[in-house]
């Protein structure tokens, strides 16, 4: 839709916008799709950045649906579409006349978790707390002669579980008050939900139908150079806006005995790139060789996997394709599609019980199936898909009477998503001996076993966890939310990361090394202008995993670096990074506080980053006293706090 002319007005017609990370927000927006087409609403579903803002006044009623990332920062498919509804040029009455209702999603570990939807509304409709955001009403001030429709509360995607709990009762009120304000004709009645929507896009035999070998799988045998490493891959999908990075170590970081296998994973491009700290890369797996064709036989897709295919719309609304550059893939096979491009590992959603409930003609199975979908039983999906982690896979051999048409694959098989992972160098760490730029990872792999006893591998991580070096890889740099100035970097900093959230604060330190390296050739004999740095790692144990500790001793003596830890089972009383800042109130208020400098906080989005707040409120209490001389009260710690969140002086980067 982006670069293609508006579509005429229609009478009955539903335009919903995803903002989305991780890929909740379009579950949500696709979900809402379906909801209005059965209602009979002309329906398009597009990420935000693909949709022109005169395109809004096209449809009766426009839908957004977004998260909130980083600092509370808008998804990266959403920042162009919102940036052009600041443009002074559009006139005042613009989009007088759309009506539109929000639905937000976040992550409450974050402190402003719900502060882009918020915004987002407040950018399109005058709200009571117009001073909150003043320069943003301000500089849209002609959007916002608007109606709305009741708008959701933002909703924590931390389990799904919550999400679907606040969504679903939303979405029932939201049916109804489209029903009242737009009836259907008379004689005309909702689709009803054991009827099948037509998809979107399906696969068709390309004009060539030839068969297309398989590929050859490069395995080889482990090493004593690469031990554990046997797959060598060339990453040939054109995944948009992508590096070619070539793999250059694939090391483990952790005991072999340890519980946690921890990579150290370098990836090297020709080009110069420039990149800062808290960027990420993005990686988008393959599934293995062994589970699609598992698929294959449980569908009986044998005779048509490995013909050339091809996709092709359906429908008179032209929607978006579900994966861009799909078609220019070279020799596209059923096959290549299922391991390259979709998730038959992942654990599905709600809605794909519903989708699937169309493909058995086995009642008992029906039955079931349509159960999971049913808001009274969102506790019994939990237990049945989230909980034990099962997969999709696993469901379709359980329900072995569901035969999907291969053609339909692509619209009810989700598409693989790209994985996110912090870059973990910076400074002189970016560039090699050859010019060439440098990504250094630290990952965990994911492998655990479940309630059910069965084996869990992350998808990501096990397709990383056997490469060899050499392999080829498409990858994404991807703006983080940590953003840290040249003036917080040379600054006062506390960086707190337990395990592998320690990956973007040694970014932060070998930059500031880089900083410090520079002033001295510029400015000989004298010392540099940087503020102390305090490093608080956490971990199990010591000798485990104290990832980096070698580089600690080296960057001490570049910068002014203190290192604390909390290793939290070396001694019987568990010792966590919140209870090492408990036992230095003093340091930590002087350089928050006194110093005024900048904490950040990276690492899991469990308890750790909630624990690490509520001790760092404490710091202000019982840490020294302001210039008052008084100490701060509760209230008070709290709010210099909310200050720093406010002024950026206090930053989180959880996963």
């Amino acid at each position: 839709m982006g670069d293609t002319e508006s579509p005429r007005p229609l009478e009955r017609s539903v335009l919903i916008l995803y903002g989305s990370e991780t890929g909740n927000a379009q579950e949500v927006a696709e979900e809402l799709g379906a909801l209005t087409e059965r209602l009979r609403f002309a329906t398009h579903v597009s990420e935000l950045n693909q949709c022109k803002p005169e395109v809004l006044l096209s449809y009766t009623l426009t839908i957004f649906v977004t998260s909130t990332t980083g600092q509370g920062d808008f998804p990266a498919n959403a920042r162009s579409f919102w940036k052009s509804l600041l443009l002074k040029k559009l006139p005042a009455t613009f989009l007088n006349g759309v009506n539109f209702t929000c639905f937000g999603l976040g992550d409450s570990s974050y402190p402003k978790y719900g502060s882009y939807i918020t915004r987002g509304f407040q950018w399109l409709i005058v709200v009571d707390s117009i001073g909150r955001y003043a320069s943003s009403i301000n500089d849209c001030y002609n959007l916002v002669q608007m109606k709305s429709i009741p708008r959701a509360k933002q909703t924590n995607n931390i389990q799904k579980s919550q999400l679907e709990g606040t969504f679903l009762p939303w979405m029932t009120d939201f049916r109804k008050h489209l029903l009242d304000r737009h009836p259907l004709p008379a004689g005309q009645h909702p689709i009803p939900d054991d009827v099948h929507l037509p998809p979107k896009w399906r696969l068709q035999f390309a004009e060539e139908s030839d068969i297309v070998p398989i590929p050859a799988n490069e395995l080889q045998a482990s090493t004593d150079d690469h031990p554990g490493l046997h797959h060598l891959d060339y990453d040939s999908r054109p995944i948009p806006h992508s590096l070619s990075a070539t793999l250059t170590e694939n090391r483990r970081v952790t005991p072999r005995k340890h519980w946690q296998d921890v990579r150290r994973i370098t990836l090297t491009v020709p080009d110069a790139v420039s990149y800062v700290p808290g960027d990420m890369i993005a990686i988008t797996p393959k599934s293995s060789a062994i589970d699609v064709q598992s698929l294959i036989d449980l569908m009986g897709w044998n005779d048509q996997a490995d013909r050339r295919i091809s996709l092709v719309p359906t429908g008179d609304i032209p929607s978006p394709p579900p994966i861009p550059g799909l078609n220019s893939y070279p020799n596209l096979t059923l096959r290549a599609l299922l391991m390259d491009y979709l998730d038959i590992k992942g654990i599905p959603r709600r809605s794909f019980f519903s989708t699937i409930a169309h493909y058995t003609n086995d009642e008992r199975h029906k039955e079931r199936l349509l159960e999971f979908t049913n808001p009274e039983y969102l506790d019994e999906l939990w237990d049945y898909t989230t909980r034990p982690r099962r997969s999709i896979l696993e469901i379709l051999h359980e329900f072995d009477t569901v035969k999907i048409p291969w053609q339909h694959a692509i619209s009810v098989l989700p598409a693989m998503r790209a994985r996110q992972f912090s870059i973990a160098s910076g400074g002189k760490r970016k560039q090699t001996t050859d010019g060439s730029t440098q990504f250094e990872l630290l990952i965990a792999i994911v492998k655990y076993q479940t309630v059910i006893k069965r084996i869990r591998e992350g998808v990501c991580t096990k397709y990383l966890s056997v490469l060899r070096p050499g392999s080829t890889l498409q990858v994404q740099l991807q703006p983080g939310g940590l953003k840290s100035s040249v003036q917080q970097l040379t600054a006062a900093t506390v960086l707190i990361g337990p395990g592998t959230g320690v990956a973007p604060l040694r970014s932060m330190l070998w930059e500031k090394a880089a900083l410090v390296q520079a002033y001295r050739e510029q400015n000989p004999g004298i010392n540099p202008p940087i503020g102390p740095t305090v490093l608080l790692y956490g971990g199990r144990n010591r000798e485990s995993d104290f990832f980096f500790e070698e580089e600690w001793t080296e960057l001490s003596k570049l910068i002014p670096l203190q290192v604390l830890t909390a290793f939290s089972r070396d001694q019987q009383r568990k010792i966590y990074v919140q209870d090492t800042v408990r036992e230095n109130f003093s340091l930590f208020f002087r350089l928050l506080h006194d110093m005024q400098g900048s904490v950040y906080i990276c690492g899991s989005s469990g308890r750790m980053p909630q624990a690490v707040r509520e001790a760092l409120i404490e710091t202000f209490q019982n840490g020294g006293s302001p210039l008052s001389g008084q100490p701060f009260t509760r209230s008070q710690a709290e709010g210099y706090l909310i200050d720093m969140e406010q002024s950026g002086r206090y930053k989180q980067e959880t996963w």
